[in-house]
């Protein structure tokens, strides 16, 4: 039995089709003793990580190794005093050390705040200071050591800073303590309901939210990777995500743990997509997560062979049809689109026991009770874009669910209220039972007595080849109350100007209902982005 089914009860039927998952867990579960330790125990030698660099080494860590390592760096965490409930940031990018320290703070009952590298020292600030963050252990790489001493020095905390591979001035070397640490740690009585992770979330306005998960949280991510991105038994799954966002959980070491599939690491530089495919055949990868502008980028440069390659999944935006009937011709793998934010675990995918349509969110993960109301809180009829919205079975917080925003229990209750986990983005159910993203409930476009999601219109949009990137929202209109109007930026090589304009507008015009047309085009340099790539609505609106 694999350590997964010890948690967790599935009810499929006679074609595999999953129809019912329920989790089943001790009040004291931890990731760390429970499956880290647990898959060590019983299968030491097991491969657990699969790790390459730029330069071309290749490092193979099994569950043996994730076990010990992660009880040193307990040990040296405890020692620095770091203990149940202290919030430690780790900005690792992808260096293997993430992997030990995260299981080391669940170990711990220690708050894990992944953060990306790139942020600024005012980024810091901000998170040092909202998180009361107790200690960073941070990479010695693109100055991050630098901006943490100087970010630490603004907000006067006294925090413990640990610094990797040779540490840096004003920090502790975390590899050497670790090397020299115990390999023993006796577990420390944590509680499943208690925080385990703390995510900043970037929205398109407003400073970022603090998301917090409870150690639940890596339990509902098994239906994520056994049957969205098919990790499999003694596989080997590639996820392009760097540690410091939510989509590392997701990709990196949770489900697929949990599924006893190892994860591919690719600790490089500067993204290059044309390296993945060398990647994915050297280590022999057989299932791969990226967002679409991977598979976009693959696509246009032409596929390599992948013989090792059986199962493809995609998430973050919607994926263009062409990408997607391209891809599947050339590989023979059918690309399957998940859902879900930074607050959830997966709502809903083109999961593996049923057929994958291009731009479709898929259907409701059986986890969950996943429904589309309109503002008035009522189920709304197929073909009618509604809320994606959360209903407890029980009346309580699903598993996976965040737990709360930090120190923001007023935005909390806002998103929960009427009992249901209100998640922001509106979609449409077609007759087949599939969900079609339409964009932000907010961002709903209403225009001569429609109701049209942005997303139907950038999903044409992004078809036209001359489109690299584009944003679509509504604009006052005195006829229609409001007109649809595209931000495009334009593709490398391609002028902007009127003929394009009028190209572009065709192109997507004889595509869509005459209700959905784009009657205004403005071209833009550079599209207004937030630290985590999304594409910022409010700043397009403001320039109309």
């Amino acid at each position: 039995m694999s350590v997964y089914q010890k948690y967790c009860h599935e009810l499929t039927d006679e074609n595999g089709r999953l129809i019912k998952f329920t989790l089943d867990y001790p009040e004291n579960f931890n990731f760390g003793y429970d499956v880290v330790d647990l898959t060590a125990e019983l299968e030491p030698d097991k491969r657990a990580m699969v790790w390459c660099g730029t330069e071309g080494d290749v490092l193979e860590f099994t569950f043996s190794d994730v076990s010990e390592m992660s009880s040193r760096m307990a040990n040296v965490f405890r020692a620095g005093g770091i203990g149940r409930g202290d919030r430690v940031m780790l900005i690792l990018r992808r260096h293997y050390e993430y992997w030990f320290a995260a299981v080391a703070l669940h170990k711990l009952g220690a708050v894990m705040i992944p953060a990306t590298h790139m942020l600024t020292v005012d980024d810091l600030v901000y998170r040092f200071e909202t998180a009361k963050v107790d200690a960073v252990v941070c990479t010695p790489l693109g100055g991050v050591p630098e901006r943490v001493r100087e970010a630490a020095g603004r907000t006067g905390r006294g925090m413990k800073l640990w610094c990797v591979q040779g540490g840096a001035e004003g920090f502790e070397d975390l590899t050497a303590a670790a090397e020299s640490a115990c390999s023993v740690f006796e577990r420390v009585e944590t509680r499943a309901d208690e925080p385990m992770m703390l995510y900043f979330t970037s929205g398109t306005t407003g400073y970022p939210k603090g998301v917090i998960h409870s150690h639940t949280y890596p339990l509902a991510h098994i239906v994520t990777a056994k049957y969205w991105q098919q990790a499999e038994e003694n596989g080997l799954h590639f996820a392009v995500a760097e540690t410091g966002w939510a989509k590392a959980s997701w990709g990196k070491i949770y489900g697929q743990w949990l599924v006893g599939c190892a994860v591919m690491v690719y600790d490089f530089d500067n993204f290059d997509p044309k390296q993945l495919p060398r990647i994915i055949n050297r280590c022999g990868v057989t299932s791969f997560c990226a967002p679409p502008t991977v598979y976009r980028y693959l696509v246009r440069k032409g596929i390599p062979d992948m013989p090792t390659l059986r199962h493809a999944s995609t998430a973050g935006e919607t994926l263009a049809p062409e990408v997607f009937r391209r891809f599947t011709e050339r590989t023979g793998i059918t690309l399957r689109e998940g859902y879900g934010q930074t607050e959830t675990t997966l709502l809903a995918a083109n999961f593996s026991y049923g057929e994958a349509v291009a731009g479709s969110m898929g259907t409701p993960s059986p986890q969950y009770n996943v429904e589309l109301r309109g503002r008035d809180g009522r189920p709304v009829p197929p073909g009618e874009a509604g809320e994606v919205v959360v209903v407890p079975e029980n009346g309580s917080r699903p598993a996976g669910i965040f737990m709360a925003y930090l120190d923001a229990p007023e935005q909390y209750s806002r998103v929960w209220r009427g009992g249901v986990y209100h998640t922001g983005d509106a979609a449409y159910m077609d007759e087949n039972g599939r969900f079609w993203f339409c964009g932000r409930f907010d961002d709903i476009i209403k225009t001569g007595g429609f109701r049209v999601g942005p997303g139907e219109i950038e999903n044409v949009l992004m078809e036209h080849p001359a489109v690299e990137a584009c944003s679509v929202v509504g604009v006052p209109d005195k006829l229609r109350g409001q007109a649809i109007k595209a931000f495009v930026l334009p593709e490398s090589g391609c002028a902007p100007g009127p003929a394009l304009e009028h190209e572009i507008r065709e192109f997507c015009n004889r595509r869509l209902a005459e209700y959905k047309w784009v009657r205004l085009i403005e071209f833009v340099d550079v599209m207004p982005r937030t630290i985590s790539g999304k594409i910022r609505k409010n700043v397009l609106r403001s320039r109309t």
